[in-house]
């Protein structure tokens, strides 16, 4: 039980941070899935995350076993929605919507879906998901019909995680959003360090060195790292915010 959480903590403790790589499964990515687990191998990524806002047809699960199949990192689903669960994963992350008040990513999905994941077994690691302003729209916002928190409010950000934390969540995901103009602030992360006793990944708009290493400095242990991915061909650029990331090992 709980054995891929147990292992991110184990990366982190050796490594000093975790750095995730995000690909998300749609067929507007289908030509380039091959290439974007190729880049993820050769860059020192530990884990790999799936999933996005919006699935457009039915070859999904293909996809995620196509990536599962060319890697031997752990493969754990991070869900836009219920109709992405899939035992096609090695873990998920259990996600509530913490802000933007929308019942349905709340706790309405989580009840649609709590006897399928029972089910087919899937590990699932309880994480509050806060969505934070980037500097310009999301899907997440869109899909979710939610307003992310303004980025300057560190104590509403923080009450929010936690809230998450008080209600026994294994971790928190600040996320400023896909291709985000804005990562979440490094002071935020200072000061949620001081606050929180559960880890908390932080995702959006990290697409370079010193994005990196402002957060790595600021005592981020979690990374994500999705749009770099997809938008730069330039492998020895990943190894780099990597190489940042797992503090130059």
């Amino acid at each position: 039980m709980n054995k891929i959480f147990k292992k991110i903590q184990t990366i982190k403790e050796q490594r000093g941070a975790v750095s995730f790589a995000l690909i998300d499964p749609d067929k507007k990515n289908n030509n380039f899935i091959e290439e974007y687990i190729e880049k993820v191998n050769m860059s020192d990524f530990d884990v790999i995350l799936v999933g996005g806002s919006l699935i457009i047809d039915s070859f999904y699960e293909e996809r995620i076993s196509l990536i599962k199949s060319h890697t031997d990192k752990p493969i754990i689903l991070f869900p836009g929605s219920s109709m992405q669960i899939t035992d096609k994963v090695d873990a998920m992350l259990y996600i509530s919507l913490l802000s933007g008040n929308n019942p349905q990513y709340l706790i309405g999905e989580h009840i649609q879906t709590a006897g399928l994941i029972y089910n087919l077994n899937i590990e699932t690691i309880s994480t509050g998901y806060i969505l934070i302003d980037g500097g310009n729209s999301s899907s997440v916002a869109a899909i979710s019909k939610t307003i992310p928190l303004p980025s300057k409010k560190y104590d509403i950000i923080t009450a929010h995680a936690l809230a998450g934390q008080y209600l026994g969540m294994n971790m928190i995901y600040l996320e400023t959003g896909s291709g985000a103009k804005n990562t979440v602030e490094p002071n935020l992360i200072k000061y949620m360090k001081e606050k929180l006793k559960i880890p908390f990944i932080v995702g959006g708009g990290i697409d370079n060195i010193e994005k990196t290493k402002q957060l790595i400095d600021a005592g981020a242990e979690y990374l994500v790292i999705g749009s770099a991915i997809e938008n730069n061909n330039n492998i020895n650029k990943l190894i780099e915010i990597n190489q940042e990331i797992h503090g130059k090992s």
